[in-house]
């Protein structure tokens, strides 16, 4: 399975040629629009490595840093305007791995990425989520459901992958649609009830795996993915 690239730029463009020339490469990739998604799907999705604009919505790319820098040591390559050397320095001083300056050539930061992934091959935390029966493996974007000796594997899509992995972080805590909605589905022009279709969807795959005590609705609130002890 190719590596899972976060690009965290609010300039759809720039957000664009990166996707187009990191996938030409080999690698998978995801955008956040803001900080605060940025940080949401470093959470869920748990990226070999994060691309960072420096000036975002919500949350600045530094605070963006900082915070994955607390969780562990996904590699993060800062990428903005600001051209001063002290910046260059802070950024490194925080804990990126590298600095490119806008503008710049997408196929060398897509060159800057593979030196990076090799360098850091074998670090970093648990590829593997687990709830219950339910284990989630992020690097070979696997769902298997587990009773005693049988295994099950989910047949899930791109959304209903994302959703659970996100929801497996933090298991019994109620999540909005809106929060789904960001972490899960942003950049698309979606409401937030079409989050209840893809629950509904998940939901089902989960029964017929015999797992559909995993996933409860919360009345008026939102969905939580239960923990059985």
């Amino acid at each position: 399975m190719s590596a899972l690239i976060l690009i965290a730029e609010d300039e759809p463009d720039i957000a664009a040629v990166l996707d187009a020339y990191l996938i030409r490469e080999g690698f998978r990739t995801v955008r956040a629009g803001d900080g605060q998604t940025a940080l949401d799907l470093h959470l869920a999705l748990k990226p070999d490595l994060v691309l960072l604009d420096v000036r975002m919505p919500k949350r600045t790319g530094w605070e963006v840093l900082s915070e994955i820098r607390r969780r562990g040591d996904t590699p993060v390559m800062m990428i903005t305007a600001l051209d001063q050397d002290i910046d260059k320095l802070q950024a490194l001083r925080v804990g990126a791995d590298d600095y490119v300056i806008k503008p710049f050539n997408a196929a060398e930061v897509a060159a800057r990425a593979h030196v990076i992934l090799r360098r850091s091959h074998g670090a970093g935390d648990s590829r593997v989520l687990r709830v219950g029966p339910l284990e989630i493996d992020l690097e070979s974007h696997l769902a298997t459901i587990r009773t005693g000796t049988d295994e099950q594997r989910l047949n899930l899509t791109l959304t209903e992958f994302r959703i659970l992995a996100f929801m497996a972080r933090q298991p019994m805590r109620v999540f909005t649609r809106g929060e789904l909605v960001d972490a899960c589905l942003s950049g698309q022009d979606v409401l937030e009830r079409t989050v209840d279709s893809h629950l509904s969807k998940l939901r089902k795959k989960l029964d017929e795996a015999g797992a559909a005590q995993l996933l409860t609705g919360i009345r008026g609130v939102g969905y939580r993915l239960e923990s059985p002890r």
